[in-house]
């Protein structure tokens, strides 16, 4: 029918070694909103056009040889992906997602081994430094999410000159903080710099952050008693209109 408006369709893309890609159709479908799962080799030009958005989730893609997320950024999927982003449809990395922006250079900065040198995995207090992405706008300036961790390369850093310009051109969206919302260094699980969490690109269209929102989706699974993470994509339908 001409003229009809067609449903909104959200794409997660699948990775050999993607681990969370589940958690994300789960909460998504509870949200009630149409996705389709798809694996790499299958996510095409054609394929994004069809899609309002995309996330790429958390796990170990290609097993984490080389670096974190650096084969997944050469897949031809993400040629796909910096397409959507181009057009300005959001684009959501979560953990080994987000390090595949990084590594693909749709964001900006490093994500190096934690400062521990292991792997952690625990809840964080996350921040909400800026509601300009499609990914906050439904959540005020200074929220505290609680939302938990998983990685060993999650450690963000720039340059100090490129870092003022990401902070001058609010492109910080998530900080590690304390329960009173206050950034340091007890609060930061991994040394990353400026205790950031997570940040997008210039258009605010494209987000990447290293807790997974996808499991603090249900008050359940919380020792918080909360769904923090439900927020973010109640923000990506405010941004597409659901």
């Amino acid at each position: 029918m001409r003229g009809a408006i067609l449903p909104i369709k959200i794409a997660i893309i699948k990775f050999p070694g993607s681990n969370c890609d589940l958690d994300a159709v789960h909460l998504l479908n509870t949200l009630k909103l149409e996705n389709n799962l798809i694996w790499h080799k299958r996510f095409d030009e054609k394929t994004a056009f069809q899609h309002d958005a995309v996330i790429l989730p958390g796990g170990f893609s290609y097993g984490d040889h080389l670096r974190a997320g650096i084969i997944a950024a050469y897949s031809p999927a993400m040629t796909a992906v910096k397409s959507m982003a181009r057009e300005g449809k959001p684009v959501l990395g979560i953990c080994n997602g987000f390090q595949s922006l990084i590594e693909s250079g749709l964001l900006e900065g490093a994500l190096l081994r934690n400062d521990c040198l292991t792997f952690v995995c625990k809840w964080t207090v996350l921040k909400t430094e800026t509601r300009r992405t499609v990914f906050t706008r439904a959540i005020p300036n200074d929220t505290l999410l609680n939302i938990p961790i998983a990685h060993g390369e999650g450690r963000y850093f720039n340059e100090e000159r490129a870092l003022k310009e990401m902070v001058e051109n609010d492109q910080i969206v998530f900080r590690y903080v304390t329960e009173k919302g206050v950034p340091s260094k007890e609060a930061n699980p991994n040394g990353s710099i400026d205790n950031i969490a997570g940040i997008c690109n210039l258009e605010g269209n494209v987000v990447g952050l290293m807790p997974h929102p996808e499991r603090a989706s249900e008050s359940i699974l919380s020792p918080f008693n909360t769904s923090s993470g439900t927020l973010i994509f109640q923000s990506l339908m405010q941004a597409l209109n659901c």
